[in-house]
């Protein structure tokens, strides 16, 4: 949980209240979609063991 906090806390600038109130499930949502933010913004792929670039 202190994981999930600190990761939506870092790149969100959302409250501790805030994180605390959601659900775990919702927690991960969100981590999920900063995690696909970042590989867009990287240019990576969604999956590593992908061969082909997405367009």
């Amino acid at each position: 949980m202190y994981e999930e906090a600190g990761f939506i806390a870092y790149y969100f600038h959302w409250s501790h209240a805030e994180i605390m109130e959601m659900e775990h499930r919702e927690r991960r949502r969100w981590c999920d979609e900063i995690s696909r933010i970042n590989r867009n913004l990287n240019d990576e792929p969604d999956n590593p063991f992908d061969v082909f670039k997405k367009r």
